[in-house]
């Protein structure tokens, strides 16, 4: 018996990350099935590999940038600026995409009066503001807070700094990279748990009875994220590559979108997201910039969100929307995306933002967030996977493209 389990423990060892990922899914879906009770104590298994994956994230982030700009040598190149593009281009297509199918396929709301606990932002400037003033953050509060922001504006001041420095600091900090990234490569491996552990807790506990009143919408947001993974990205990959973007597309939503769909956290996503880089064989100084960028300002998902849920409510008050109207939501959704917080239901917060633009007073507002909070069981889920996997779409795109046009003039 003891040799059995040993061999079926060698063998599940030596299947790749992804297939014990999706046999922790499975276990978790059977044990909240069966065993419900039993399947809401998992909670624990879950938070723990979330909780690791947020503790290395940003240290992660902060030494891996400091170390790829102190050690970059003249003459390398790097692709953030198509990188920075692409953000912004699919952010906006997915903004667009989500007023299309706003307009052909409304949804209405049941507003009713309901305390939500949590403060928006007023406006667009106030956004901005934060941004900035996360860019000055302190650096030890932003290593605390996750501000992946502040802590890139940090590494990359302390990165050209010691790129100055000897050869012996150099060689030092690029060890501890390599440290830390052992750790997450560690903290990685126990994905299949905490997968499993979030899976059977969350069906236990929430189930998906509470989302069949919103189904419809739930049918536009999904579909517009499905949409815009499976079209939208594409094509836009598609006219980097000049070649099928599929096999590429698949990769990223396989080996990032699923952790991401259950972690809910683009934040906690980043240690994944710079492994899988580093498999596809793209350039460390360049994804170790733009993968954590990608986090905070890549958020396709977040503006079809906000789109999606502030057009509804639109719909429900009888507001009549134009063509301008809707293209400028498109602009302000993907401004407002770009300043969504990494974690989970960060893009609600933002919506009476939004809704500002049509007049919709902010206790309607608050509601439209509350309705957000109920389906995110699978609105969340779903925006984090679009979200974490574009981050490495997108960078693998930008790199292999120009480095395919470099080899094309040379």
């Amino acid at each position: 018996m003891t040799a059995v389990s040993s061999s079926l423990l060698h063998r599940f060892k030596r299947t790749s990350l992804v297939t014990q990922i999706v046999i922790g899914l499975i276990a978790g879906i059977v044990l909240a099935w069966l065993a419900p009770d039993v399947a809401k104590s998992t909670a624990f298994i879950g938070k723990v590999f979330v909780s690791a994956l947020k503790a290395v994230a940003p240290i992660l982030v902060f030494v891996l940038v400091m170390a790829s700009i102190a050690n970059h040598k003249h003459g390398q190149e790097t692709h953030i600026r198509p990188i920075l593009f692409l953000y912004l281009l699919g952010t906006f297509a997915a903004a667009v995409v989500a007023v299309i199918a706003s307009t052909l396929f409304p949804s209405s709301l049941v507003l009713s009066a309901q305390d939500v606990a949590v403060t928006a932002p007023g406006g667009i400037s106030e956004v901005l503001q934060s941004l900035l003033l996360s860019v000055v953050d302190n650096p030890v509060r932003a290593l605390m807070d996750g501000n992946f922001i502040g802590i890139l504006a940090w590494a990359i001041g302390m990165g050209i700094a010691i790129h100055h420095a000897g050869e012996t600091t150099r060689t030092v900090l690029a060890d501890l990279s390599n440290g830390v990234t052992v750790i997450v490569r560690l903290v990685i491996r126990f994905a299949p748990l905490g997968i499993f552990g979030l899976v059977a807790s969350t069906l236990a506990t929430s189930g998906f009875g509470a989302l069949l009143g919103y189904l419809h919408l739930l049918t536009v947001l999904i579909g517009c994220m499905l949409f815009v993974a499976l079209v939208v990205n594409p094509l836009i990959v598609l006219w980097k590559l000049r070649r099928n973007p599929f096999p590429l597309v698949f990769t990223c939503l396989r080996e990032s979108g699923i952790t991401a769909f259950f972690t809910r956290s683009s934040a906690a996503n980043i240690p994944v997201n710079l492994e899988l880089s580093k498999r596809l064989g793209l350039h460390e100084d360049t994804y170790s910039v733009s993968i954590p960028l990608g986090a905070t300002i890549n958020m396709a998902g977040a503006a079809i969100t906000i789109t999606v849920l502030t057009l509804a409510a639109v719909h429900t008050l009888g507001i009549v929307v134009d063509v301008p109207t809707a293209v400028l939501l498109s602009v302000v959704a993907a401004i407002c995306a770009c300043g969504a917080s990494g974690v989970a239901g960060g893009s609600l917060l933002l919506i009476p933002l939004a809704c500002s633009l049509f007049g919709i007073p902010s206790e309607i507002a608050m509601q439209v967030v509350a309705v957000g909070f109920i389906i995110g069981v699978l609105q969340d889920s779903a925006e984090t996977a679009l979200n974490s996997s574009t981050d490495v779409l997108f960078t693998a795109a930008a790199c292999l493209g120009e480095e395919e046009r470099a080899r094309r003039t040379a």
